[in-house]
């Protein structure tokens, strides 16, 4: 997600390439939408957001947090109330204050409608279909590819030009001042957003393909440091300490994120084994695990367990080290005690579900799975994952009907549109007509219909 132009040709970038890229998806992104999903990383940033969401009059439950798998520094808020997060921007972060700081400023953006958009295809628009069009955008500008965008403006001839994220310096002025507002009501310090900008301000000297898209979207000037650095002088709150938990929060999100995400040689540097605090066992389980060196992975893990025993995401991490190493039934067990420690958390009931339908021959597994589903779809149904994993529980169950329906969820999920036609249409020739599962089968069809002639497939 790289190359700084000047305002002007930016914007007419973005306007070029929004309605191509945006609004499809390609065979070869499913693989990889750019986008993560993590329990323990999703819940820490929600725990950060929900009192600035709250004091900014938004409904915390209604904005929807992604996580993008991209090494540099961005967060940006698209399509809606949808706040997306890179793992760059976290793994830079040195303090917990720093990533709240950065929450602060895109709800300022989001209290104050900042976002010119569709009224309606980019608020609908998939996250990864989002994802997909911030890195084809990237590479465009980088390789200076001028038929991208040529094509790109033909394609969207039919919807309109219209800009994602492309801040004014007197928008990103608001949302300073909106967000400094919400942390003070909050009694957090804005000290983090400024030591963010001033991160920042060190990128503006690089050459711009060194630079971070944050500065592309987000324009810095002094004026804005200078009113942050003003507030933090003078603010009440500048000094006020972390809710209690952010730190640890912090830490475990950075050792996660390291152990996943960087070589497990530099995960081994910045964790070495004489380094026996919980993030540094934390990170080391995941590097072992990936390298692999099983024994080594279950120690730290072990002794991470047996430190905390209900500890929900060392259970998960436990499942998921066995489920990957082929110790398929042993890992439903942890991944049991994961989801029973965490009852609300659909993203544990997909994993749990995941690894009973992975037990050969189980039924009673097979149907316990199914109704982990059933309730992880219900409660999240943005997770393409728990849907697909729906469809092989209802079709080991015999319900082909009600698998093909999870399959048309799924695939419209990803932006699939000939998948959910077809699985649509064949889970309305199975399902009842009438029931609820045959008109959502019907709505799915209608939609994928729509949209295919809409762009003209």
């Amino acid at each position: 997600m790289p190359l700084l132009l000047n305002a002007i040709l930016y914007r007419v970038l973005v306007l070029c390439l929004i309605a191509s890229i945006a609004f499809s998806r390609p065979a070869a992104a499913q693989e990889a939408p750019g986008l993560i999903r993590d329990a323990e990383i999703e819940n820490t940033i929600r725990a950060y957001a929900t009192p600035l969401f709250r004091i900014a009059g938004l409904d915390a439950d209604f904005v929807q947090i992604y996580l993008v798998n991209d090494p540099q520094i961005n967060a940006f808020v698209a399509g809606g109330q949808r706040l997306f997060i890179n793992t760059g921007l976290l793994l830079r972060s040195q303090r917990a204050n720093q990533v709240v700081g950065v929450i602060a400023h895109e709800t300022g953006h989001i209290a104050g409608g900042h976002l010119a958009r569709s009224q309606e295809a980019l608020d609908n628009a998939t996250a990864e279909s989002i994802i997909a069009f911030v890195l084809g955008a990237a590479a465009a500008v980088v390789a200076r590819d001028g038929s991208v965008a040529a094509g790109a403006a033909a394609a969207g001839q039919s919807m309109g030009l219209r800009s994602l994220f492309a801040y004014s310096i007197g928008q990103e002025e608001r949302a300073d001042q909106a967000g400094v507002g919400f942390l003070d009501r909050t009694n957090q310090s804005a000290r983090g957003m400024l030591e963010f900008f001033q991160i920042l301000e060190k990128e503006e000297f690089l050459l711009p393909a060194n630079q971070d898209p944050y500065l592309r979207t987000h324009p810095l000037t002094s004026s804005r440091v200078e009113f942050v650095a003003e507030h933090v002088a003078h603010a009440k709150s500048s000094d006020a300490p972390d809710p209690p938990g952010f730190d640890e929060m912090h830490k475990r999100m950075v050792a996660k994120l390291r152990g996943f995400l960087l070589p497990p040689g530099q995960v081994m540097q910045l964790y070495p084994e004489t380094d026996t605090s919980l993030y540094a066992r934390y990170a080391r389980a995941i590097a072992y695990h990936r390298v692999p060196m099983h024994d080594k992975a279950m120690s730290e893990m072990d002794s991470l367990i047996k430190e905390r025993p209900d500890d929900p995401y060392f259970q998960e991490l436990k499942g998921q080290i066995l489920f990957e190493s082929g110790h398929v039934r042993d890992s439903v067990a942890p991944y049991k005690k994961a989801a029973a420690l965490l009852p609300k958390e659909p993203l544990l009931k997909v994993e749990l579900a995941a690894s009973e339908l992975e037990v050969e021959g189980d039924k009673a597994l097979a149907a316990d799975a199914m109704v982990l589903l059933r309730e992880a779809t219900r409660v999240d149904a943005t997770n393409a994952d728990g849907w697909h994993e729906l469809g092989i529980a209802e079709g080991r169950n015999g319900n082909i009907g009600n698998a093909a329906l999870a399959l048309a969820e799924e695939a419209q999920l990803i932006g699939d549109r000939r998948g959910a036609a077809m699985h649509a249409t064949r889970a309305a020739q199975l399902l009842p007509r009438g029931s609820a599962g045959w008109l959502r089968a019907d709505d799915i069809r209608r939609q994928s219909k729509a949209d295919r002639e809409n762009d003209g497939d």
